[in-house]
């Protein structure tokens, strides 16, 4: 099955109740199965700025990389699965992007984006992310989260610091280690997960995990499974109703049959990332 025939792809983003804009970005590529999810930073409208620039790079670049079947002759020989390198490649050059936009426009200094971001082939995902934008995955009656947030208060929780209760609690929510743009270049955490069909990803701002317990989502998101417009709306009046204090945004996706690729193509793509001594002809 054809990839944008395998997936169901629904995204949404709302201001919240108290931000005067949304910094926010989502984006995807059903015909790549790339899906991507940005929450900017910075004064003025510099977030946003951030979370389109990096929404708009990782999408132009590689809709252009899978569908022209075109490696360039700088890819090393890592050895690294596609779609992880893909995705590392394509964050650090959104990252280069803003950084070099930020250096040189005084109006975007400081600016910068948390992302998160999935490419789906071959019945596999791989993730990609930056900062405490988060994917879950909801699988039969599990849901559970598939990143680790690159903030200060996981950092907290991962040395015994401070609770997972307590977390919820705490005025540290928003601190990130890591974000797209802020530094020349950026630590990109990727990661390759096998898909089941039935499963549903959940890609989100923190928006909304910050407003609404891992707990709801998943109950909301196992209620209304069968109508992912609904559940994304579901999902944005339930952070909103709890205070909405930030821009919130969620792309959902669903795996509805198998995709595979053909050993014939399998073999093309591992040309993709093979060091060659000569020009291809």
């Amino acid at each position: 099955m054809k990839i944008d025939q395998a997936l169901e792809i629904t995204s949404l983003s709302h201001t919240g109740q108290v931000r005067s804009h949304n910094e926010d970005s989502v984006g995807y590529e059903a015909l790549c199965g790339l899906v991507v999810l940005a929450d900017g930073m910075g004064g003025y409208n510099a977030g946003e700025v951030a979370s389109g620039m990096t929404v708009s790079v990782l999408s132009s670049e590689i809709k252009s990389a899978l569908l022209s079947n075109v490696v360039s002759d700088e890819e090393d020989d890592s050895g690294e699965d596609m779609g992880v390198t893909l995705l590392r490649k394509n964050v650090k050059k959104a990252n280069a992007t803003i950084y070099h936009a930020a250096q040189s426009q005084p109006q975007y200094a400081g600016m910068g984006t948390t992302v998160v971001a999935a490419l789906f082939y071959d019945n596999h995902v791989a993730v990609a992310h930056v900062g405490d934008s988060r994917m879950y995955r909801l699988r039969g009656d599990a849901f559970e989260t598939i990143t680790r947030d690159h903030s200060l208060l996981q950092d907290q929780i991962d040395s015994g610091l401070i609770s997972v209760a307590d977390a919820r609690k705490s005025m540290n929510k928003n601190l990130v280690t890591r974000a797209v743009g802020i530094d020349v270049d950026v630590d990109v955490e990727v990661h390759v997960h096998a898909v089941q069909v039935g499963d549903i990803y959940l890609l989100c701002s923190d928006g909304l995990n910050d407003m609404v317990s891992d707990d709801d989502i998943g109950s909301a998101l196992q209620m209304l499974q069968v109508n992912l417009t609904l559940a994304a709306n579901q999902l944005i009046e339930m952070a909103n109703d709890n205070g909405g204090r930030d821009n919130v945004s969620v792309i959902l996706v669903k795996i509805k049959g198998d995709f595979a690729v053909s050993h014939s193509w399998l073999e093309k793509l591992s040309l993709w990332f093979k060091k060659v001594n000569d020009k291809w002809l």
